[in-house]
């Protein structure tokens, strides 16, 4: 991890100039350039974390990041954007299962879906009223995939993985409710500071997952 620790750096710099300091009046391809800075030095950090592993929880995770990266692209069309997130989560879902430890806590499996209930009742609820039920059954998928992502996590007993799904969740759910229920004051802030930290989280994880694993050979 300390040997590409300068690729965090150079994301978490340009995530904080993205979120706080970009220029309004930037162009849209612009935006998303740095947008996709972060995105892209975890994909490299991910790549070059004990490189030439074969490794499964890597590979995995590192499809994830990539199709995340596609999504906060494309994310403009909706649906395509909204499809390339979910293709994200899928990936997710497998490279924490190669890691798995544990069974998912029963008061987690609990609270996840009472979190989900409410969510899509009051999310799918207003897009219903719209009269647009394919957009409805888009969501209604998208909340199933990332709260299994989330389901999924405490399996790997690992905190950095666990709080990287719930900080995913919640800057999810701030989008949706954000784009489909009411205004969020500070929305763009809470949704893309809470993403950024689910995405270093899942990729400090890769290196934390090496280490352990050669803790455990030693």
């Amino acid at each position: 991890m300390i040997k590409y620790i300068y690729l965090l750096f150079t994301a978490v710099i340009f995530a904080i100039y993205y979120i706080f300091f970009l220029p309004p009046l930037f162009s849209e391809t612009l935006t998303l350039f740095f947008k996709v800075i972060p995105m892209i030095c975890f994909i490299v950090f991910v790549a070059l974390t004990d490189r030439g592993s074969n490794d499964a929880y890597k590979k995995w995770l590192l499809i994830g990041l990539i199709f995340c990266t596609i999504g906060d692209v494309t994310l403009r069309w909706f649906i395509f954007g909204l499809s390339s997130f979910l293709i994200g989560h899928i990936f997710y879902i497998i490279a924490f299962l190669q890691i798995k430890k544990v069974p998912t806590p029963k008061t987690a499996t609990l609270l996840l879906l009472l979190f989900g209930i409410v969510i899509c009742g009051w999310v799918v609820g207003n897009i219903i009223k719209s009269g647009d039920l394919l957009l409805s059954v888009a969501v209604i998928t998208y909340i199933a995939i990332i709260l299994t992502m989330a389901w999924a996590s405490f399996q790997t007993a690992s905190l950095t993985v666990i709080f990287g799904a719930l900080f995913f969740l919640l800057s999810d759910s701030i989008l949706a409710l954000n784009r489909f229920v009411t205004d969020i004051h500070y929305s763009s802030f809470l949704i893309m500071s809470t993403y950024y930290t689910a995405q270093i989280l899942f990729t400090i994880s890769v290196s934390k997952h090496f280490a352990n694993r050669k803790k455990m050979l030693e």
